[in-house]
This record gives C-alpha cells, sequence and structure tokens, in this order.
C-alpha cells in the first residue's frame, strides 16, 4: 500500500519540479549535450579514494547535483552516502566520452544507491538503509535533465545486494524488465544500455555472484542494444567489495569503449 501511495503521489508532484539555476554553456543546444545515466549500487555511485586528479574538470563534462543544478563535473559525484561516496566509473567515463568526441558536451546524471537491490529499482520500490526511493528519484532526475539534453545512454553496476541463490535466479528477468520500463519512461526505446559485470575479488568472497556476472554477460545476447562491460582483472580497496580508484576509472573506460560501439550500431 505504501508503494502505490507514494508512486500516486510522485505522479502528482513531479510536473513542478524544475532544474536549479545552471552554469552551462549559453547557446547549448540539447542535440549536442549527450545525456548519460548512472544507475545502480555502492561500485557505480564510486567508493575509491578521491585524488586531485577526481577534482580536475574536463570543460566538456558535466553532472547534475543534488540539487538538480548542472556543474563540471568532479568527484565525488553521487549523494547516496556522504560518508563513504568517492570515485565511481562514471567520471572517467565521461572524460573519454569527451576527448573521442570533441562536438559534444556529456551530461553525468547520478542516481546511483549504495546497498540497493534491484527490487529498489522497481516504481515505489523503498531503500531501507538510505530511506529513499531509487528508481522514482532516479526517473525524475532523468527527465529533468532531458530539458537540457538528449538521453545517449544508461550505465548500470549492480548486482552485489542480489548474489544469493534465490535472487539470481530472477534477476534476469527483474533487470530485463527494469531496462525495457527505463527505454519506455524516458521515451527513447532504442537507447543504448552498458550494464558492467561484477569484480573478481566479489566472486571470491561471494560465488553466488557468478550467476548474476553469467546473467549480465548474456544480456545482450537476448536484448537489442545492450552490451557488458567487463569487470575482470580489476581490484578492491581492501573490503573485496568495492573497486579502488583506479580500478574504478578503468571500469569508467571500459564503459565508455562499450558504449561507443553501442552507439555506432543502428537502432
Amino acid at each position: 500500500m505504501r508503494n502505490l501511495l507514494f508512486s500516486a503521489l510522485f505522479l502528482t508532484v513531479s510536473p513542478v519540479i524544475a532544474l536549479a539555476q545552471s552554469t552551462l554553456p549559453a547557446g547549448l543546444s540539447p542535440a549536442n549535450f549527450h545525456l548519460y545515466m548512472l544507475a545502480g549500487q555502492s561500485n557505480m555511485a564510486g567508493r575509491g579514494k578521491v585524488d586531485s586528479l577526481d577534482k580536475t574538470p574536463h570543460p566538456r563534462v558535466w553532472m547534475l547535483t543534488k540539487n538538480n543544478e548542472w556543474v563540471p563535473a568532479t568527484e565525488p559525484m553521487h549523494f547516496d552516502k556522504p560518508a563513504v561516496v568517492g570515485v565511481g566509473p562514471g567520471l572517467a567515463f565521461g572524460k573519454q566520452l569527451a576527448e573521442q568526441n570533441p562536438n559534444v558536451f556529456i551530461g553525468l546524471i547520478p542516481t546511483a544507491v549504495g546497498g540497493s537491490a534491484i527490487d529498489a529499482w522497481q516504481p515505489g520500490g523503498y531503500h531501507e538503509q538510505t530511506k529513499n526511493y531509487p528508481y522514482d528519484e532516479a526517473i525524475k532526475r532523468v527527465q529533468l535533465a532531458q530539458q537540457s539534453g538528449t538521453l545517449h545512454g544508461i550505465l548500470w553496476h549492480q548486482g552485489e545486494s542480489d548474489s544469493k541463490p534465490e535472487l539470481a535466479a530472477v534477476y534476469e528477468q527483474k533487470i530485463s524488465q527494469l531496462i525495457g520500463r527505463f527505454r519506455q519512461v524516458f521515451g527513447s526505446p532504442a537507447v543504448p544500455v552498458v550494464v558492467g559485470t561484477l569484480g573478481d575479488f566479489y566472486i571470491v568472497k561471494n560465488p553466488a555472484a557468478m550467476q548474476i556476472n553469467a546473467i549480465l554477460t548474456n544480456l545482450p545476447r537476448h536484448m537489442l542494444r545492450v552490451t557488458c562491460a567487463d569487470a575482470s582483472g580489476l581490484t578492491d580497496g581492501g573490503d573485496a567489495t568495492h573497486f579502488n580508484a583506479q580500478s574504478a576509472r578503468e571500469l569508467g573506460r571500459r564503459y565508455a569503449k562499450a558504449m561507443q560501439a553501442l552507439e555506432r550500431t543502428k537502432p
């Protein structure tokens, strides 16, 4: 009942939400402002140690802040758990895309929520740790961003919270439905989606994660315009769960390479 009531309230109030004052360059057209949604749980939000490199913005890579304002992108971009948030793959992803296409600006939309299971990524889905609704909040933020730019892709990194035999058994169905729902709600039925596999270190810690990785790797075989960024060979920050900063940046570059390959294919 709570989920239904919240969804109804969300649909009622969402039209009045607006972007805060923005500092985007004057004259930037939506066609040249390429938007990318960063979704999932903590490894997309980022837990790597922030360095000076991560505080150096690229002039054509921007992010949507918690207050719905466009600013030059720097780490940490996410705000799900302020005490632990750090370097994730998003900024390196955006910088690589910008470097390889000097004619566009990149807009990154942080929406990941650490610890969120895929069940929280459905309408009305509630996440107890952060006391929020990951899917509903993400939808609001992406739709706001679409006022300024054009959605060009979705990045997804999630699965640790579903790395249990009973949850992994239904993960393929749930992530397929989620991707379809994203595409429908954003009015972009062929938007490219890149999913990322879980780290090798996490599989050593939790062998059930092997099933999640198998599903993520296999997803492009039955969904169009979906591909997988392989996280194999990357390292953790000491907790056997989260990528360290160097590996998070490398994962971002792998996401960028996978996204560029999808964008070159016709819908």
